[in-house]
Formats: structure tokens, C-alpha cells, sequence
């Protein structure tokens, strides 16, 4: 686990004077990393590290010799940890930097955002247990979890090549659906198009095959935690998540936030990890006595949807749901890395780990509309009126998030969005 240290100290402000904005997501204390290049341009992606509503350019600081995040994310802890040391003194103010740093600003509003790694592999994993228990009830209304899904960490893996960065446009996807009462399924445009609101755990020093990582080691190889929407195609998923799981219903699109808050900037918001006294409890490779007291994870995130009649009318974005990661995952990122290695898988630089939809236990935190409708027999009513089961073409869905605590600088997370468009002629 990283260590609260002078980087995190409250009293820390910026002579960037943006950075010091009460309740803005990008304090002198987050120093997330993403990649830039100025927008419009073709120029190749830099990393950048958000400062207030701008972006220090990184290599121009000196501070670093590449513009290769996964590079970066290889480095020890120790390097990670002086590298965020450096550039937050040089931040700070009064720092002797200021003149020299000044022209290695650029505007957010001027920059155009791409991923903020090069993705190696995608794994998404399932750890919401509210969104698990809501789901199963529905299709498993006497056994809505399996068997196994307190004891291991279930995850399958996904598409890289259709994850995008924020602004992420997509068509509504295509596939084979059976309704209950058709003697054959059909193709055509998925009706029950949804979203899950996620977090991504991203590596950073990775492992060698067949080697597993303890888990008292595996906060030594997370970089850091971004913004994860994992859209789906439920009624694509009804018909072929079973015997191998879901495939066409989830590969068409995954959205990810362009900046990665690190392990380092969410040590004040770390949480106990406890399971109720009647679960079984996890077995010794996914146990440590320091992932019990602050292995979750305090972060608040919230859904917000902005239809295309909302924007016509000029009206703002509605929230659909607010809820707290530390009540909705029933793994950490520790046990998830630890899970995934057991077998010798090899994880490198820039693999990304979805924690599934984490919902809260209360029907206002819920992370997908298939929950929020009870899978589309309650229809939620927008404030203008509208009425939505399932996402409709021309829907713009936005995750937030952010954390916050007693003697701590609030920090976000960002955002992550992205629309949906009409789907291809057939």
C-alpha cells in the first residue's frame, strides 16, 4: 500500500491557480496522467499530467525522456513515487520551476485526449455483488448468485480493439436475439442497449510467466484507476452468455476515461475490506491482513444522461445515480491482480482490469439500467418527460467520480462518455 506523504499535505496549493478551485477534480494533490496532443492536430500523443483545467506537458519538463506511458507505467514503485514527488514540488507554489514550467502548460479545453496507455489486455471481472445479486434475481430468481461467486473472482476476457477514449461514438450494435416465444432467434439491432458503470485498474510493472503475485505484492504492480464503461447489448447477452459467456454483447464498444488517478494520489482514500461474519471467507491467496484494513477503495461515482431532445431543448444532463465504490465491490484490485496470476498468466504495462458494474445496495445506486428498470418493467421517467428502459440512438451517457475525506483535498476521477448512434443499414 503507498503511504500518505508531502504530496497529499492539505495546506499544498499551486501556482497553477486553477488547481486550487474548491471542488475540482484536478488538485495539486490527484496529478493523474493521461496522453495529449493539441486538438486538431496530427502530431503524435504526448503524456500529460492534468493540473487544474490544464496539462503539463511531461517531457518537456525534463522530468522524463520518452512519450511512452507504458514505459513509465514499467517503473518501479520507488521511481513512480520520486517521479510524483518532483513534479508535485515543481508545481507547488513557490516553486523555482515556475518559469520554466509555464510554457509546458496547455489548456484542457485545447487539447484532444487519447487513451492513456497503450492497452496490452483487457480482463473484466464481476465484483459488483449488488449488481450480481439484482441481475441473477432476475433470470435466477431462486438463485441469483452462482455457486462460486464468493469464493472466486469471476472475469472474462474482452475486446482491446473497441476500447476508446472519452467522446467514444459508436453504432448500436448488431447481433442474434431469441424472443421467449420465437421457435428460432433473428439478427437485427439490439433493443436492450445499456451501460455498466466501472472501474478500470490498470498495471503497471508486470509479471513474468508463471509467475504468480502474491497478493501482499499486488498493490506493488496497480498504476493506477480510471473511468470504465462497459456497454452492453443485454438482450444479445440473454441468448449467448451461456456456456461461455458474454461475446458479441459486450465486445462493440468500451469507453475509458483519458486520465489515470494513481495508487499514490488515492492513499488517503482507502477503506476497510470487510465481508459479512455468514460469507465464506477468501481463501488464503487472495488474503492479507493489510488488504482487510484498507484494501477498498473510497470513491463516489455518478451517472448522468443527456438524450437528444434534452440537448435540442437546450437542457443540461440528468443524474440517473450516485453510489460509493467501498460498499459495491466484493473484491479489491489486489485480490483481483493476485486472482488473475495464480494460474503463471503474465500481466503486463497497460493491461486493464475491469472491477464490473458496482452498484450500491440502495435502488438510487444502481450502475446499469437493467437494474434501475428491473430489466425493462419499470420505465425510469425524465425530467423533461422521457422514458427510458434501455438507451436510445442519440443517448449520451457520462460516469463521474471522485473521492473525498476528513483531512483530505478532494480528487476526481474525471469523466468518461460516449453516444450512442443509429445502428448500420442491414
Amino acid at each position: 500500500m503507498n503511504a500518505i506523504n508531502e504530496t497529499h499535505a492539505p495546506q499544498l496549493r499551486s501556482w497553477v491557480a486553477s488547481a486550487n478551485q474548491a471542488d475540482g477534480d484536478f488538485p495539486i494533490q490527484n496529478l493523474p496522467f493521461g496522453r495529449f496532443r493539441q486538438a486538431g492536430s496530427t502530431e503524435a500523443l504526448r503524456i500529460g499530467v492534468a493540473i487544474g483545467d490544464q496539462v503539463l506537458d511531461l517531457r518537456a519538463t525534463g522530468l522524463i525522456d520518452t512519450d511512452d506511458m507504458n514505459a513509465l507505467m514499467n517503473a518501479s514503485p520507488a521511481q513512480r513515487s520520486a517521479l510524483r514527488s518532483a513534479i508535485s514540488q515543481g508545481l507547488a507554489q513557490g516553486s523555482a520551476m515556475q518559469a520554466a514550467w509555464t510554457d509546458a502548460l496547455m489548456p484542457q479545453a485545447a487539447v484532444e485526449m487519447g487513451l492513456p496507455c497503450r492497452i496490452n489486455g483487457y480482463t473484466d471481472f464481476y465484483t459488483g455483488i449488488y449488481h450480481a445479486t439484482t441481475v441473477g434475481s432476475l433470470f435466477r430468481p431462486d438463485n441469483p448468485l452462482m455457486p462460486n461467486y464468493k469464493w472466486v473472482p469471476i472475469g472474462y476476457h474482452g475486446r482491446v480493439s473497441s476500447i476508446k477514449a472519452s467522446g467514444q461514438r459508436f453504432k448500436r450494435p448488431m447481433g442474434q436475439t431469441k424472443a421467449p416465444d420465437a421457435q428460432a432467434p433473428s439478427v437485427g439491432p439490439c433493443q436492450r442497449l445499456d451501460y455498466e458503470l466501472e472501474l478500470g485498474y490498470l498495471i503497471g510493472r508486470g509479471n513474468e510467466l508463471g509467475e504468480p503475485i502474491a497478493i501482499g505484492q499486488a498493490e506493488q504492480h496497480l498504476f493506477g484507476v480510471t473511468l470504465l464503461n462497459d456497454w452492453s447489448a443485454r438482450d444479445i447477452q440473454a441468448w449467448e452468455y451461456q456456456p461461455l459467456g458474454p461475446f458479441l454483447s459486450k465486445n462493440f464498444a468500451t469507453s475509458l476515461s483519458p486520465w489515470i488517478v494513481t495508487m499514490e494520489a488515492l492513499a488517503p482514500f482507502r477503506a476497510k475490506f470487510e465481508r459479512p461474519a455468514h460469507d465464506p471467507q477468501p481463501l488464503p491467496y487472495l488474503d492479507d491482513p493489510l488488504n482487510r484494513q484498507q484494501g477498498a477503495l473510497n470513491i463516489t461515482l455518478e451517472v448522468w444522461l443527456h438524450t437528444a431532445k434534452m440537448r435540442q431543448a437546450g437542457l443540461g444532463p440528468e443524474r440517473l445515480t450516485r453510489g460509493n465504490t467501498a460498499q459495491a465491490a466484493y473484491w479489491t484490485a489486489a485480490q483481483l491482480v493476485a486472482h488473475h496470476t495464480v494460474n503463471g498468466c503474465n500481466l503486463e504495462p497497460g493491461d486493464l482490469l475491469g472491477s464490473g458494474t458496482l452498484s450500491g445496495p440502495n435502488p438510487g445506486e444502481a450502475g446499469s439500467l437493467l437494474e434501475l428498470s428491473l430489466g425493462g418493467k419499470n420505465p425510469i421517467i425524465l425530467g423533461n418527460g422521457e422514458r427510458r428502459t434501455f438507451l436510445e440512438d442519440g443517448d449520451t451517457l457520462t460516469l463521474r467520480g471522485w473521492c473525498e475525506g476528513d483531512g483530505a483535498v478532494r480528487i476526481g476521477l474525471g469523466e468518461v462518455s460516449g453516444t450512442v448512434l443509429a445502428a448500420s443499414a442491414a
